[in-house]
């Protein structure tokens, strides 16, 4: 009975959870030696049905984001997933985050907490479905990469929909090379919850600003390329799609991610691209708010943005339980029908951060980390160029509950 017990206070203290997770390598199903539970409790694991991992980031920070420096603490990320095999050809996965509003949303009825809940089937090692709430292959290895080790997202990434109730397919004709199609929401609530209620696209001219229509099926195609050569010395995750975001309103969406893989160091080099016929990460939209106040606009939204972004990232481990990270991202916004908004933002992101492992065979790792961001604008937009700067000594530890 005592076990019993102790079983029970374990698996409910897994519900402080975080993980980010299978993409392909977004912190799924690595294994980290022994669980909390077969070390407590002396459990032997004789299956696969059913994982709890339990992933958790804090750290003090001192920052800078309006010319005064303030410090304190924080809870960087909290998230619980589940995970496994019911037989060889079923699996499951939910990922869910802690710190996020539980309330459903209108449109695929989750609430947005709810990262990922998704079931698998395996027909064979060439092909498999799954559907539910999936993330979306969108490729590039930021995209890819577990959150917990992200100490600061780049604004693509960052802005970007990616849990979506769907249904996708994949193909793997040959070993390591896989293809993936998904078609889903584009959304998780109906237009008028996204863009709220007599929302407006702008073009040349804000006199001129038409108002939305939602689509009959406001849907998200995308194709998505897994690669690895040389022994996975090479991987690739590259990836095209096209999102119907309102009436006669299209994104088309690139993203072209490359990775270096070595026993002691990983460097990756993404490009992302999107083209919106409405501006779906409202990025440049929400900038542009007080231009269209002025000329008498409440709630305008720019048609046709353009978002680039270019990010690499190194991590090299130079000695055993050490590892050096080095990040840095150039992205541009531009709404060229609008003239002031013509190629007006450019943003720069770099970041280091050196990690320890005190304890051999857990992945649990202490930071010191440096963030810097920058955005400098064009004169014509009359918005005002800015930097952030934040320094954070912290942990990180993705626990293996069961």
């Amino acid at each position: 009975m005592r076990r019993v017990l102790l079983l029970g206070f374990a698996l409910v203290c897994a519900v402080l959870a975080y993980a980010q997770g299978h993409n392909t390598g977004v912190g799924g199903h690595e294994e980290h030696g022994e669980s909390l539970a077969e070390k407590i409790f002396k459990l032997e694991k004789k299956n696969d049905k059913f994982n709890v991992y339990l992933n958790y980031s804090a750290s003090f920070q001192t920052k800078d984001e309006s010319g005064d420096w303030t410090s304190g603490f924080t809870n960087r990320d909290l998230r619980l997933e589940i995970l496994g095999n019911i037989t060889d050809k079923l699996s499951y996965r939910l990922r869910h985050q802690l710190n996020k509003s539980n309330v459903a949303r209108s449109e695929d009825n989750f609430a947005k907490a709810t990262d990922i809940m998704m079931l698998n089937y395996q027909f064979n090692e060439k092909v498999g479905v799954h559907g539910g709430k999936i993330c979306l292959n969108w490729g590039g290895f930021e995209y890819d990469e577990n959150p917990l080790y992200i100490y600061q997202y780049s604004d693509y990434v960052y802005w970007v929909d990616i849990f979506m109730a769907g249904a996708g397919v994949s193909y793997a004709p040959v070993k390591g090379q896989e293809f993936v199609v998904q078609v889903a929401n584009t959304f998780n609530d109906r237009i008028a919850e996204e863009y709220g209620e007599n929302a407006v696209g702008v073009d040349k001219d804000p006199a001129t600003a038409q108002p939305l229509t939602a689509s009959k099926s406001p849907l998200t195609y995308l194709i998505n390329w897994n690669g690895s050569f040389f022994g996975g010395k090479l991987l690739t995750r590259w990836a095209w799609g096209i999102q119907t975001l309102a009436k006669h309103k299209n994104s088309k969406m690139l993203s072209l991610g490359q990775q270096l893989t070595l026993p002691h160091l990983q460097w990756y080099f993404d490009y992302m691209g999107a083209w919106e016929g409405l501006d779906h990460m409202r990025i440049a939209s929400t900038e542009a708010a007080t231009y269209f106040a002025e000329h008498g606009l409440e709630n305008g939204y720019l048609n046709d943005v353009r978002y680039h972004s270019f990010i690499t990232k190194l991590n090299w481990q130079f000695v055993p339980r050490w590892n050096l990270m080095l990040k840095g991202a150039y992205e541009t916004v531009s709404a060229p029908k609008l003239e002031p908004f013509k190629n007006y933002r450019k943003s720069f992101l770099y970041a280091a951060s050196m990690e320890y492992y005190p304890v051999k065979g857990q992945d649990f790792r202490l930071f010191l980390a440096y963030i810097g961001n920058k955005v400098d604008y064009s004169q014509r937009c009359g918005l005002e160029d800015y930097s952030r700067n934040r320094i954070e000594l912290g942990f990180m530890y993705r626990l293996k509950c069961f």
